[in-house]
């Protein structure tokens, strides 16, 4: 087993500086930072003492010494940076959405499989204690069955039409940026993947997403209502319906805590756990025992996966397809 492994950034936006901070709570320095814009990566790098610059993001998949690779460029450029990535032997983190489709996610795990190596989508869910302590109380059964989960996700962008949120040339959309976190959840509650799905969505003026309501059916008959809008604020709210109570999140994706209601006498009991500030660091503790153990269940992928393709089914219903999107 391997002590130290040596993470390499593409990317110096929020999420990377963010992630450089959590390698440093973990005790150790970023080894190295790649960006298209070779000023950004030198200004990132004095910032957090990383040892290497390189001049050329494809250094970056060339540098033997480089084990994981944290992906947090726009959705649009994963595909063939995840390629490149794994062509040359690197463990991939790659930031939600990880792909564009699951044509594109599909490629990349079968080439995954075929390296040996680990790929994860960066989702926060997946790793956060309050998450975990959740699953295991459905799990355990003891509120009986999941019935119905009720999503809200809304965020009010202006309509500036070349910002990211509403760009096509950078898969904009609520879709990828915001329901892949509402669906996340709904996946990791219900026993199985969803088979029926319809949906009404409204565009942006770019054709974007900036509006979605969706309903969700299992062959188990478990539900799920979700409701995004990229113009309109929301609470960030999950429900989840038991037979013998609900579970309520405030706040998601990084949540610490839970309230849940006995649905007889209306008794409220508060769940904690972990730190929304310490996002980052429990997704890169998971990966770096995946990558040490070889047991990589903790990530998530399969989940990862089943949100890929409903997000998909929704935008081939819709018929909103990305510029040069393969699907």
């Amino acid at each position: 087993m391997q002590d130290t492994l040596n993470w390499a950034v593409l990317g110096t936006g929020v999420i990377a500086n963010e992630m450089a901070q959590a390698l440093q709570k973990m005790g150790k320095s970023l080894y190295a930072v790649g960006n298209r814009t070779h000023e950004k990566a030198v200004a990132f790098a004095e910032k957090y003492g990383v040892s290497k610059v390189y001049d050329t993001i494809d250094d970056m998949f060339l540098d033997a010494d480089v084990d994981i690779i944290y992906i947090t460029s726009p959705h649009n450029t994963h595909y063939a940076f995840m390629k490149q990535a794994l062509m040359y032997g690197k463990h991939l983190l790659v930031e939600k959405s990880i792909t564009l489709n699951s044509r594109e996610l599909d490629d990349m795990i079968a080439l995954a499989k075929e390296k040996k190596l680990v790929l994860a989508e960066a989702m926060t869910i997946w790793h956060m204690p309050i998450y975990k302590k959740l699953w295991d109380i459905v799990q355990s059964g003891e509120l009986g069955k999941v019935q119905i989960i009720t999503m809200n996700f809304g965020s009010f962008k202006e309509y500036d039409m070349s910002n990211r949120f509403f760009n096509m040339n950078l898969a904009g959309g609520a879709m990828l940026d915001i329901g892949v976190y509402a669906l996340s959840i709904v996946r990791s509650f219900l026993d199985e993947q969803p088979d029926e799905i319809v949906s009404q969505w409204k565009p942006s003026p770019t054709g974007s997403d900036e509006q979605a309501t969706i309903l969700l059916k299992n062959a188990q008959g478990q539900m799920a209502t979700v409701a995004l809008s990229m113009h309109s604020k929301q609470p960030k709210r999950a429900m989840i319906s038991l037979e013998k109570g609900y579970i309520e999140i405030m706040e998601y994706p990084r949540a610490d805590k839970a309230v849940i209601v006995d649905a007889e006498s209306g008794a409220q009991t508060e769940i904690t756990a972990g730190d929304t500030a310490d996002a980052l660091y429990y997704e890169m503790q998971d990966m770096e025992q995946a990558v040490k153990s070889g047991d990589a269940s903790a990530m998530q992928l399969a989940y990862s996966r089943d949100v890929m393709e409903i997000m998909t089914k929704l935008r081939k219903d819709w018929g909103m397809k990305y510029p040069g999107e393969a699907w």
